[in-house]
């Protein structure tokens, strides 16, 4: 990861992490660095609910227009759109300017390759050198070489049409929960679901710039399961632009990991599972893979961060892959995390199977699973200390085929995470108390 740039995008707080100064130089460097060899550069926008995302948006809009850039606006609209619009449209470069799922005062900006992936860290690098002056500066455009900016909320309809496109059933009498999480989605979600015949009930759907993701969406799920056992509907979906989780009959939280059995399963049964085998992050649960292990689904495990999911899908040809976060990728209809598409892919199955969803999460058993964050001195020294490789090894030896350990360095804070699954809340406990006291036995933690 670099100085600004994460594993999904340049993430701060508003003015103060991520500046309108931050947006404009985005802009300067972007426009001219990929006008290099052509007149103008195409380049497409989208951007959430935040208040801050005006801002950025118009700064970012003076920056590449000022190189001789083109900008079209797709105004309020989800990550996935904008990929898509970027690759099925022609543009050189995409930006979505949003946080996700972060409160309102944060914000981000997200650049994508003419391909609708995520940008390439060597381009990131550039453009941080930029914004630190460490790159000669750039020329203005002048006369008629000055970029314009249109608007381009033909896109967003565009790709509207084709996320309906995408079910081969219609919706029809399926009662479903919506939680828009005041974001993005508020535009789009219900006009899908409506449009496949579905009878909706949408909740959390008027953003005002200052309450995206507050006590609602997919990091604050408990609205929907109410909304969901109150109406006796059949699904409910919770988003948060590119992720979405999902609540059963029963009101109950189906995350990521039993989202990728449903649709991986639900693939394998039609022929289309790529590989035979899934995309997972080293934090899905131990109870998923053992459910894989039965249905003959073979999986990879990436770093954390759905760019890594993404990454490994590319380079190996796999179709389907995601976090327990709920963003979950279909390569055969996205280059991202989309929760809209998400959703219609477990409506898919939920119909196609004639089951319920809690049906066909039944053969899961979920471990239980306890993270704690050490602060340490030095994290490389904490995670590979002889003595604390000696406590983890003991450990998985004591669990064995009944849990894992995963110790990992954090990328953005002084702090290694500790995370035990076992079949007792009681086990998880003891064995991540039991390592953390042994970094404290050799003097790496930092009590805070």
């Amino acid at each position: 990861m670099g100085k600004y740039f994460g594993t999904d995008g340049f993430r701060g707080e508003a003015n103060k992490d991520l500046t309108v100064e931050h947006a404009y130089k985005v802009g300067r460097y972007i426009g001219w660095y990929f006008g290099r060899n052509k007149d103008h550069a195409q380049v497409v926008i989208g951007k959430d609910t935040r208040r801050s995302s005006y801002m950025l948006e118009y700064a970012l809009v003076a920056g590449l227009t000022a190189s001789g850039a083109d900008v079209s606006l797709m105004h309020v609209t989800t990550t996935p759109s904008v990929a898509y619009i970027t690759r099925t449209d022609g543009f050189d470069c995409g930006i979505m300017i949003s946080a996700s799922h972060n409160p309102y005062y944060d914000n981000g900006i997200k650049v994508l390759d003419c391909n609708g992936h995520k940008m390439d860290a060597r381009v990131e690098n550039l453009i941080e050198q930029y914004i630190d002056g460490e790159v000669d500066e750039i020329p203005f455009a002048t006369k008629d070489e000055i970029g314009c900016a249109t608007d381009y909320s033909v896109g967003r309809n565009r790709y509207l049409g084709y996320l309906m496109s995408i079910p081969t059933r219609a919706f029809k009498n399926i009662r479903v929960g919506l939680d828009c999480a005041n974001g993005a989605s508020s535009n789009l979600a219900k006009s899908v679901f409506d449009a496949l015949g579905a009878k909706t009930y949408v909740i959390h759907s008027e953003p005002d710039g200052l309450n995206i993701n507050t006590n609602c969406g997919s990091t604050h799920i408990e609205s929907l399961q109410e909304l969901v056992k109150s109406k006796g509907l059949d699904i409910g979906f919770a988003y948060d632009g590119d992720g979405c989780l999902a609540v059963d009959e029963f009101g109950r939280v189906i995350d990521g990991d039993l989202i990728l059995y449903v649709c991986g399963k639900y693939l394998k049964e039609h022929g289309e599972l790529s590989n035979d085998t899934i995309v997972t992050t080293v934090m899905s649960n131990l109870g998923l893979y053992k459910a894989l292990d039965k249905e003959g689904i073979k999986y990879e495990k990436t770093a954390v961060g759905d760019k890594y999911v993404n990454e490994n899908m590319v380079k190996n040809g796999h179709c389907i892959g995601g976090e327990q976060s709920g963003h979950i990728i279909f390569s055969k209809h996205a280059t991202t995390g989309d929760g809209i598409l998400t959703s219609l892919k477990i409506m898919e199955a939920v119909i196609e199977s004639k089951k319920t969803l809690a049906q066909l999460v039944e053969p899961v058993t979920i471990y239980p699973q306890l993270m704690k964050n050490v602060y340490v001195r030095d994290k490389k020294e904490a995670q590979n200390d002889v003595e604390v490789q000696k406590v983890i090894k003991e450990v998985e030896d004591k669990l064995g085929d009944e849990g894992r350990v995963l110790v990992r360095e954090s990328g953005t804070e002084p702090v290694v995470r500790v995370m035990v699954e076992a079949d007792t809340n009681e086990k998880c406990l003891q064995s991540v108390d039991y390592i953390i006291s042994k970094m404290k036995e050799r003097g790496f933690v930092i009590e805070r």
